[in-house]
């Protein structure tokens, strides 16, 4: 089994070799078809998140990241063996299957984790990939079946980004679906970005205006259907939004999650409008707190999504025949570049590594 490991936060990618390991218990083992390259990655490759505000950064060490680690939490795989305790609650899985690997795994048996939310718990968090090992290698093991979502026929390279991208942006979306029906906006035309567009559609939405300082990802966002493109670094970006929407603009999705891109989705939201940050890029808020009350702003944060909504999506790719967003596919073996490239913002849609 071959694996790429942070072994040193802000250091190459070590590459290991290791016994091909067996399941036991409850475990299945996967041979990994597909690996995408998420920017999360980048926050553990180095260490942390930046809190802004003259704040120590928030450690992932602290936080119970251990060293080595294998990443990878948007993983697709063929299952090769279950565990003994897991053949009788395969869920009608079986040896050969190609399925999604849902990662954002808590504790699974306190309040939170028993209501279907295992993304959100706070107990003990075992996301795979962050926590425990996960899809940077060519091999894997799955701590239960309930865990595989059969893809299907869906295309393994494409489907990879729903276990993180897909179920974050579907996610944030259902956070502001009353309001689908109006033009909203969504800063990041990234990955993330591009999965929320094609999303939107599928959900019957208006569609969005995307917001980036990246004019080739502004292109891709424009070719991937959006209603308007701003560039969020031009002086006039809060003028040049509330023209495009052509309306009271009652949603923003971002993406991104700096100080810059929250103070404009903050400024261009109507009374009543909602602020959902789901981008981990860091820093402090910058807006006024008297104006939260005053234009009764809701501000929300969207964290990944729980198994349920995951299920949900590949339901809605399946039905609606969603287009995947556009992948760069790069050997495992080049896993320490996919990740400069994204650090260095080269990369349009998603790197996906193919042991």
């Amino acid at each position: 089994m071959k694996s790429f490991q942070v072994a040193e936060f802000n250091a190459p990618l070590k590459e290991v070799d290791h016994p091909t390991p067996e399941p036991s218990g409850s475990q299945v083992l996967i041979k990994v078809k597909a690996a995408g390259v998420c920017h999360s990655d980048l926050h553990i490759w180095e260490g942390g998140y930046d809190l802004g505000h003259g704040r120590k950064p928030l450690s992932l060490k602290d936080r119970g990241v251990s060293l080595p680690r294998t990443m990878g939490h948007e993983t697709v795989g063929e299952i090769l063996a279950f565990g003994p305790d897991a053949r009788a609650a395969t869920g009608g899985l079986k040896v050969g299957d190609v399925t999604l690997v849902y990662p954002w795994l808590g504790c699974g048996k306190c309040e939170t984790c028993v209501g279907g939310d295992e993304n959100m718990c706070v107990v003990k968090p075992n996301s795979l990939g962050v926590y425990c090992d996960g899809g940077y290698a060519d091999h894997m093991t799955v701590p239960h079946p309930k865990y595989l979502l059969n893809l299907n026929g869906l295309d393994p390279v494409t489907a990879a980004p729903y276990a993180c991208s897909g179920v974050t942006t579907y996610s944030a979306l259902k956070k502001v679906e009353n309001v689908l029906h109006t033009p909203i906006v969504i800063f990041g035309a990234g990955g993330l970005g591009l999965m929320a567009l094609s999303l939107l559609k599928a959900m019957g939405g208006k569609g969005a205006i995307m917001v980036d300082i990246d004019a080739r990802k502004r292109e891709a966002a424009e070719a991937a259907g959006a209603l308007a493109t701003v560039d969020g670094k031009a002086a006039d970006a809060l003028e040049q939004l509330q023209k495009k929407a052509g309306g009271p603009i009652r949603a923003v999705i971002d993406l991104v999650g700096n100080a810059q891109t929250t103070q404009l989705g903050f400024d261009c939201l109507t009374k009543g409008g909602k602020l959902v940050i789901v981008g981990l890029f860091g820093g402090g808020a910058t807006f006024a707190l008297p104006l939260i009350p005053i234009k009764a702003i809701t501000i929300q944060g969207s964290y990944v999504g729980n198994l349920r909504e995951t299920q949900e999506l590949l339901d809605l790719v399946r039905t609606r025949k969603i287009a995947p967003i556009p992948v760069t596919t790069m050997p495992l073996a080049k896993a320490n570049e996919a990740l400069t490239d994204l650090q260095k913002g080269k990369l349009v849609g998603r790197a996906v590594l193919t042991p």
